[in-house]
């Protein structure tokens, strides 16, 4: 039976990030070309190949939840349980005469509570063998948690999950929020990411894997996307929230409609672990997916937010693969990677990066990649890579790409809603 599709609007954003602590602050820093990185501050980094990362800044739990529930939950949980108040309020979910029911959490994170899991083995191996385990261990650690405290907290009843895709995690969710409500599911969904892993663990395991920028000498400009010396990523942690809705829903309670979701798209690599296809295949078929879905051209796009983590192989193989799905057109676009203000959020990336594509679409703004000194003949100068300073045009449509490790692919296309 064919089941008529509905459509999907965006109502409500929340954010916090290396460089704000809500949508306001993320935005005006992301246009103002800000980075976030600076020397580690949670754990003594001296004896660590890459010593600085994109931290969270002032952030106190304690603004948002009393401090016994603060203790409950790993800080994943915490700032996903800032992030989703903001953009729950923004949306006017809170109001008690929704139908609850019809209401879903789809949270996602690459690792979730890899601090509680630090802690709990350092209290452990700190002992004489004695199994001396918290009773909120496994609760605190599990990445799931955040959909379950998000669902009690506003009494949301619908569907309620996590999705983990490594750094494409938030992004599928969207996706899948996005399906859920074009279907009939639901009416709405709070979906979004986070992720808390600036720890020993994080940056000595991705050390480990070469995949980090050790810039120690100059950690501002360390996060350098399509530059010809980028070394790798910075990492960095925050969360981003996104509330999708069914149009007539939205606008039967009067919600205001921030912009509407287009399309979603996803593909597999199928190729490497942790490296990408060298000929962007994966990307090639997520974005002609994604223009799919959406029944759009490429001359449709105006922007594209790229994953650009900053990594020697993964910035040229995107690129390629752009090229190759826009033509022609690709001169015509703004591309950026907003990564290399904020670092690379993992789980929570698409997130974050979904509500600075959305702010670009409702703003006619594409905020730049900062952090560029020399041209890498890689990349064709006559494409626009947004370096430098933001740029004011019309943007009536625009993507958000995000991949992971293990080859997962997922994009989304926001446009400017009209009635």
């Amino acid at each position: 039976m064919n089941v008529p599709l509905k459509r999907v609007v965006v109502t409500g954003l929340g954010a916090l990030t290396p460089i704000g602590n809500n949508v306001s602050e993320y935005w005006n820093a992301l246009i103002n070309g800000v980075s976030g990185a600076d020397f580690i501050k949670q754990f003594d980094a001296e004896k660590f190949k890459t010593k600085f990362a994109c931290e969270l800044k002032n952030f106190n739990p304690e603004d948002f939840m009393d401090r016994k529930e603060a203790r409950r939950l790993d800080r994943f949980s915490q700032i996903a349980m800032a992030s989703s108040e903001e953009a729950i309020r923004q949306a006017g979910l809170d109001d008690p005469s929704l139908n609850k029911d019809r209401i879903g959490v789809i949270w996602s994170s690459g690792i979730g509570g890899m601090i509680t899991f630090i802690e709990e083995m350092k209290n452990f191996n700190a002992g004489d063998g004695t199994p001396r385990f918290n009773p909120f261990f496994i609760p605190k650690l599990i990445l799931d948690i955040a959909s379950g405290h998000i669902s009690m907290k506003y009494g949301f009843r619908g569907p309620n999950f996590a999705t983990v895709s490594a750094c494409a995690s938030s992004t599928h969710g969207l996706i899948d929020a996005f399906t859920y409500i074009r279907l009939g599911k639901a009416d709405a969904f709070v979906t979004g990411g986070s992720e808390a892993v600036v720890t020993e663990a994080g940056i000595g395991g991705f050390n480990a894997m070469k995949a980090l920028s050790e810039r120690n000498d100059d950690p501002k400009t360390a996060s350098r996307p399509f530059d010809l010396d980028r070394d790798g990523f910075v990492l960095g942690e925050g969360a981003g929230s996104v509330i999708l809705e069914e149009l007539e829903h939205a606008k039967r309670r009067g919600a205001n409609i921030i912009c509407e979701v287009a399309g979603g798209g996803m593909s597999a690599d199928a190729y490497h672990l942790t490296a990408p296809h060298p000929e962007g295949l994966g990307v090639i078929n997520v974005l002609e997916s994604v223009l799919d879905d959406a029944a759009m051209k490429p001359e449709d796009i105006d922007y594209i937010n790229v994953h650009g983590t900053s990594t020697p192989i993964g910035d040229i193989a995107e690129i390629t693969a752009i090229q190759k799905v826009f033509g022609e057109h690709a001169f015509k676009l703004n591309i950026s990677s907003t990564k290399s203000m904020t670092g690379h959020l993992l789980g929570a990336a698409g997130a974050i990066e979904a509500v600075a594509t959305i702010l670009s679409v409702t703003n006619d703004i594409v905020p730049p990649t900062i952090n560029h000194f020399t041209d890498d003949p890689a990349f064709d100068p006559r494409l626009n890579l947004t370096f430098h300073t933001a740029q004011h045009r019309t943007v009536n449509a625009a993507i958000s790409n995000t991949f992971g490790f293990g080859g997962h692919n997922a994009s989304v296309v926001f446009k400017k809603y009209v009635e």
